[in-house]
C-alpha cells in the first residue's frame, strides 16, 4: 500500500468507488467481506434457530484474535457497546476520595469529559489542561506541572478526534504511574488504523468502539486492560461477569465475587453479529498489516499537506508524521466549505477547527488528488480565512 497506488481492498468498500469517501473518523463505509460474514451469521440464525452456543465458542476465537491484534491476552478483553461504555466502567470503577483529582486535555471529546465530570458529586476535581501552544500534541510535559499525590488518572485519546493530533500516550503513562495514577485511553480514532500495542502504550485501560478502523457496524466496543482489571470495581454486575456462578444458576443472599480480568465488565447478551463481522474486518486488516495500514495512511497525509502547501491551505494539527494520525484538518471556514465540497460529492466531516479530512485504507493518491482540485475550485469563488476558534 503507497500513496501513489489503490489500496488493495478498494473494491471491498463500494462507497468508495461511488463518491469521494474522506470521512473515515466518523465512520467507515461497509465492507463487502464484513456484509458477507453479517450474511453468513443471519442467514445461520434463520436456518438453525440460534445455535448459541456455537456462537459463542466463535466469541471466544474474536476475542483472542482482537487480544493478539492490541498485544495483549485473552482475558484482558471485554466487549463492550461503545467507547462511551469502556470509558464510564474506567470512571465509575476507579476508587477515588473527595479531594482527588483526574487530569484531562482541554477540547478533548466530550464523551471522555463527561464521564469524569459525573463523578464530581463525589468529590473528585476535574483538572482541564491546556494544550502546549508551541506544539500541537500532547506529551508528559503537557501534564507535568498539574500532576500531584492526589492524581488519581489521566484521561486522553490517543487521537484528537479534532484535529487529528496523536498523543504521547507512553510518555504520559510513565509520568502518571511515578505519581501512582492509572491512564485511561480512548483509542476510537486509532485502533486499526494505527499500530496499536496497548501494553506498550502503558493504559491502564484502553477502550474504543469498533465502527471506525475495526470496520463493523455501530453496536461494539472494547474494553481492554492491559495490566489486569482488579483494580477497576464493576459499576454493574450480571452472570457474566461473576466469579463462581452456581451451575444451577440459584443466586443466594452471599457477597458476589466479580471475575478477576476483564470480563467481570460483561452484562447480558453479546452483540453477536457484529462480533462475527469482527472476525471478517480483522482478516482484512490483518491480510493487509496494520502497519501498512498506518503508513498508507501518514503518506496519503504526506501528499494532501503538499498540496495544502502549494494551495496556501494551512493545517490545524500536526504536520510531523510521528505525531499525525489519517486525521487532517484544514483551516477552512466549515460554515461554506462544508456545503460546498458535500456538493460536489466529497463526504467529509465540519469539526470546530475546520474541515476535517480523515483517510481509510480504501483512499489512494488520486483521492487526495481529486479533493485538492475542489479546493482549488473553492477558492476562486469562497472565502479563504481562518476558521472560527
Amino acid at each position: 500500500m503507497s500513496a501513489t497506488a489503490s489500496a488493495p481492498p478498494r473494491s471491498h468498500f463500494p462507497a468508495a468507488e461511488q463518491f469521494l469517501y474522506l470521512d473515515a473518523a466518523h465512520q467507515t463505509p461497509l465492507s463487502v467481506p464484513v456484509r458477507n460474514a453479517l450474511d453468513a451469521f443471519y442467514d445461520e440464525a434463520l436456518e438453525s434457530a440460534g445455535p448459541k452456543k456455537r456462537w459463542l465458542a466463535r466469541l471466544t476465537d474474536v476475542r483472542a484474535r482482537l487480544a493478539a491484534f492490541l498485544g495483549v491476552d485473552a482475558d484482558q478483553i471485554a466487549f463492550t457497546k461503545n467507547t462511551s461504555e469502556g470509558i464510564n466502567i474506567a470512571a465509575h470503577g476507579l476508587h477515588v476520595e473527595p479531594g482527588d483529582n483526574v487530569l484531562l486535555l482541554e477540547g478533548e471529546h466530550p464523551n471522555v469529559a463527561y464521564a469524569w465530570l459525573n463523578r464530581q458529586p463525589d468529590g473528585l476535581e476535574v483538572r482541564m489542561v491546556p494544550q502546549d501552544g508551541r506544539k500541537k500534541w500532547a506529551d508528559a510535559d503537557t501534564f507535568a506541572a498539574y500532576v500531584d499525590d492526589r492524581t488519581r488518572a489521566i484521561a486522553l485519546s490517543h487521537v484528537m478526534f479534532h484535529n487529528g493530533q496523536r498523543n504521547d500516550v507512553a510518555g504520559i503513562a510513565r509520568l502518571a504511574r511515578a505519581h501512582g495514577a492509572e491512564v485511561v485511553v480512548d483509542a476510537m480514532q486509532s485502533v486499526g488504523v494505527l499500530d496499536v500495542d496497548a501494553r506498550a502504550l502503558g493504559a491502564s485501560v484502553l477502550a474504543a468502539g469498533c465502527h471506525k478502523g475495526l470496520l463493523v457496524p455501530q453496536g461494539l466496543g472494547l474494553l481492554c486492560t492491559p495490566y489486569g482489571a482488579k483494580g477497576l470495581r464493576p459499576t454493574y454486575m450480571a452472570l457474566a461477569g461473576v466469579a463462581d456462578p452456581d451451575e444451577h444458576v440459584v443466586v443466594g443472599a452471599g457477597r458476589v465475587e466479580p471475575r478477576g480480568d476483564a470480563r467481570r465488565f460483561e452484562i447480558g447478551n453479546f452483540n453477536l453479529p457484529a462480533i462475527h463481522a469482527l472476525a471478517a474486518a480483522l482478516d482484512l486488516i490483518e491480510g493487509l498489516g496494520v502497519r501498512d495500514i498506518e503508513r498508507h495512511v501518514l503518506d496519503l497525509g504526506d501528499h494532501l499537506i503538499a498540496h495544502l502547501d502549494d494551495l496556501g491551505i494551512a493545517l490545524v494539527g500536526p504536520r510531523e508524521r510521528e505525531h499525525r494520525s489519517h486525521i487532517h484538518v484544514l483551516d477552512l471556514p466549515a460554515s461554506r466549505w462544508a456545503g460546498f465540497l458535500a456538493a460536489e460529492g466529497a463526504r467529509l466531516s465540519s469539526v470546530r477547527d475546520g474541515i476535517r479530512i480523515s483517510f481509510g485504507l480504501y483512499n489512494n493518491a488520486e483521492d487526495v488528488d481529486r479533493l485538492a482540485a475542489l479546493l482549488r475550485r473553492g477558492l476562486r469563488t469562497l472565502p479563504h480565512r481562518a476558521a472560527v476558534r
